[in-house]
């Protein structure tokens, strides 16, 4: 059965207090039989069970159970090994707590593969009969005696019917009653079975034990079979011989009959009072009544010496009642399910205190989300924040524009247009449906952007122009006007309720808004050959659209320029229309001022306007020459030059090689907003990183701390076999209840909280909350406490379960 070759196991080798604890050990231990090792304390009698139990591992030596190696093994074959072939019983029960009786005695079934409930319950219920513990089989074992404990660890033993069983010490906190039964057991089972017991009880082994091997200082100094022919002197605490009492006395009358036992002659004073069916005893001495429940037993003969017959006569035939039928495989006991309902059982077991430490994930997990959703913000560049024209555009910066470069741009091959200036256009947007919001007017602002730069695909609302002054207005552009204080306040909240509204220009006819796009490019769509004139009109106005000029100047202001195209109703008193460049009519009122084809002092490019005609009109002072001139008088105002290109890396190279200072407009803008947030990002980021940790630190503690709780627990199951992943998933189960429980509620809240963040003008840049953020903080929470967690289970797991029993705690 068992084969043990020259075994050797050192206590802190190579130091100084170096133990020896089996010296070069060889045994043959047969197939069947009650094997028992005596000796000193100390003398290596358990670390040898613990090595051929496969608990520990020897530093050299060979173990063969059956033929199959247990040393120079994985860990979980011989996990393995052990599970299917041996049952232990432990000197100190090593029950687990937090489970009843019939429990603690089933889950050794379910790790060598039996399922079935009924065969379960048959076999559990069984041996709990044969021990006597079958009627607390619903008790928490914590509710136990000692010696009632143990009595569970040994029907955890023999539940599985083992080939094998280890006993150290099984006696050793049981009475003398208790150890009696417990022996004939033991030694039942030996019958068919190898029992291999630890003993101090050197009587107890002789009369009970087939072969007894003498232990002393790791080495086998006598190892003798026995016949064991002799009987054993055993008193039984709770066995009173009333023959051996010294005084014997009855008391006898009509309604009276008392027998009175003593083994001295102390005073016995005592009341007896009998009333209503009830006995009522009163004495100055201790009195233990005996009743059917009693523990203690009157037997009316004298104290004789325990023979073999005690056991001969005992019978433990396991093999009646269990299903040999059932194939046994060492298994896993935890699903997902039952890891799940495992796992929120230990929580609602926790205490008070344990429990409070739940507010600790709840919290941690808020900081995560938090900070998760801050670094998020702060690194998140969204287009809103700093574009500010069409992400095509690029700009050619200048001290002042030189037509005669202006116009070789713009015949560039690799250039759609250039726009003189920044772009930069206001609409103003009315809401003159409503009496009381007849004089509230919104600013539509955009970048000006040609209609062919879109189609309809790029539509998310309405259609494509057919008029040119039909206009498509870019979303960016329309959430900038809500954030004014007049479309909320007249019920317009979504950017669809602005398609088919009235868009103005000074001095130009109305436009339509007809189409909205969503490009994150804050532009406004328009017809390419209305671009000068819708630039130079926004431009001379200011946000309340009044043009400023001296009423009482004679001299028209050069400001009052407008392009005579825009008009169609001229009456021409005398002269033509400014047809060419540098011309100009004015107002006939001013006739006496100008003279026809006489230059005036008003300039456009450096040059002054040729006077070629007069129109009538009242209270006009606009003075209006052609699109050329308005295009030449921008050119006089702005600095810089807009250009949309066909290739923009080509062109960029082309400018950059006439040293021409041009830039991308997105890209400068982009790496301007982000210098500007640079040390807002390095100290948000700093305190966001800071919370984070300071989190995970927190979960990490929380849990190290439970599992530390809880290291005996994983000696224990490791002892009686349960599987390495086993106790990962055990774990697993409580780290999830705990996540789902309480982190989860953590996110949930923080992400209210959050989201209301991000609705604040003044700091919503600062916070990210979407769908990758909230699954990033849920991977991290439950990653983390998945990872830490699991983390001292693993580093425990490295240990021998004898190792791990040893010591409180595994670190």
């Amino acid at each position: 059965m068992i084969t043990i070759k020259k075994l050797n196991k050192y206590f802190n080798r190579g130091k100084k207090n170096e133990i020896h604890v089996i010296n070069n050990t060889s045994l043959e231990l047969p197939d069947n039989g009650l094997i028992a090792l005596l000796g000193p304390s100390g003398c290596g009698k358990t670390t040898l069970l613990n090595a051929i139990g496969g608990l520990d591992k020897p530093n050299s030596g060979e173990i063969f159970i059956n033929g199959k190696r247990l040393t120079r093994i994985s860990s979980s074959k011989k996990d393995e090994i052990r599970t299917l072939n041996i049952g232990y019983i432990f000197q100190d029960y090593h029950l687990i707590d937090d489970l009843s009786v019939f429990d603690n005695v089933a889950i050794v079934l379910k790790m060598i593969g039996i399922k079935d409930k009924e065969e379960i319950n048959k076999r559990v219920n069984y041996v709990l009969e044969r021990i006597g513990m079958y009627k607390y089989r619903k008790r928490l074992v914590t509710m136990l005696s000692g010696g009632e404990r143990q009595r569970v660890g040994i029907a955890r033993a023999i539940v599985k019917n083992p080939e094998i069983i280890i006993a150290d010490e099984p006696t050793g906190n049981l009475d003398s009653k208790n150890t009696i039964e417990i022996m004939n057991i033991i030694k039942s089972i030996s019958k068919e079975k190898l029992v291999i017991l630890v003993t101090h009880e050197k009587d107890i082994a002789h009369f009970y034990a087939s072969r007894i091997i003498d232990l002393l200082d790791g080495k086998v100094v006598n190892d003798i079979d026995n016949e064991h022919n002799n009987s054993l002197d055993y008193r039984m605490e709770n066995k009173i011989y009333l023959k051996d009492m010294n005084t014997h006395e009855e008391i006898k009358t009509d309604n009276l009959k008392i027998d009175f036992y003593s083994d001295n002659k102390k005073k016995i004073d005592i009341k007896l009072v009998v009333k209503n069916g009830n006995v009522y005893i009163e004495s100055k001495g201790n009195i233990e009544v005996i009743d059917n429940d009693s523990t203690i037993e009157l037997i009316n003969d004298s104290y004789k010496r325990i023979d073999k017959d005690i056991y001969e006569k005992y019978e433990f035939d396991f093999n009646k009642i269990i299903n040999n039928g059932i194939k046994l495989k060492y298994s896993s006991i935890f699903n997902l399910p039952t890891l799940l309902k495992s796992g929120f059982a230990k929580l609602k077991s926790y205490p008070i205190i344990k429990k409070l430490l739940l507010i600790g994930f709840f919290i941690s997990s808020m900081f995560v989300l938090y900070s998760m959703s801050n670094i998020g913000g702060i690194l998140n560049i969204k287009d809103e924040n700093f574009v500010t024209h069409n992400r095509n555009y690029l700009m050619i910066h200048n001290g002042k524009i030189d037509k005669d470069r202006y116009l070789d741009y713009e015949k560039l091959e690799d250039i759609n247009y250039i726009l003189p200036g920044s772009s930069d256009v206001t609409f103003k947007i009315r809401y003159n449906f409503y009496y009381q919001t007849n004089d509230s007017i919104d600013y539509l602002k955009g970048s000006l952007s040609s209609i062919k730069m879109i189609n309809k695909k790029d539509l998310i609302y309405g259609k494509m122009p057919e008029d040119k002054y039909e206009i498509v207005v870019d979303k960016m552009s329309i959430d900038k006007m809500f954030d004014g204080k007049y479309a909320k306040q007249v019920g317009i909240t979504k950017v669809e309720e602005i398609l088919n509204f009235n868009a103005e220009i000074d001095n130009m006819p109305k436009f339509k808004i007809v189409g909205i796009t969503d490009l994150k490019s804050p532009s406004i769509y328009t017809n390419e050959d209305l671009f000068i004139n819708i630039l130079y009109n926004t431009t001379n106005y200011s946000d309340y659209g009044y043009a400023y000029y001296d009423m009482y100047s004679p001299k028209i202001s050069s400001n009052e320029l407008l392009d005579y195209n825009l008009v169609s109703n001229l009456n021409i008193k005398k002269g033509r229309l400014p047809k060419n460049d540098y011309e100009v009519i004015v107002n006939n009122d001013y006739s006496y001022q100008y003279a026809l084809n006489a230059e005036i002092d008003i300039r456009v490019n450096d040059k002054k306007l040729k006077v070629v005609g007069f129109y009538e009109d009242v209270n006009s002072q606009t003075m209006y020459v052609n699109s050329n001139t308005i295009k030449y008088k921008l050119l006089d105002t702005n600095k810089d030059i807009i250009v949309y290109a066909k290739d923009k890396d080509k062109v960029l190279s082309y400018f950059k090689e006439h040293n021409i200072n041009i830039e991308d407009i997105y890209n400068n803008d982009r790496n301007t907003y982000i210098e500007d947030r640079k040390e807002s990002i390095k100290s948000t980021s700093l305190v966001a990183i800071i919370m984070l940790i300071v989190s995970l630190v927190e979960i990490y503690l929380m849990i190290r701390s439970s599992f530390l709780s809880r290291i005996k627990e994983v000696g224990i199951l490791r002892a009686i076999g349960l599987k390495k992943k086993d106790i990962y998933k055990m774990f697993l189960g409580e780290i999830l209840a705990i996540t789902l429980t309480a982190s989860t509620l953590g996110l949930i809240v923080m992400g209210y909280i959050v989201r209301g963040l991000t609705k604040l003008p003044l700091i919503k840049e600062n916070y990210l909350f979407n769908l990758p953020i909230i699954l990033i903080s849920v991977l991290i929470v439950y990653g983390f406490n998945i990872i830490i967690g699991l983390l001292p289970v693993f580093r425990t797991m490295r240990k021998t379960p004898a190792q791990i029993l040893s010591r409180i705690d595994a670190d």
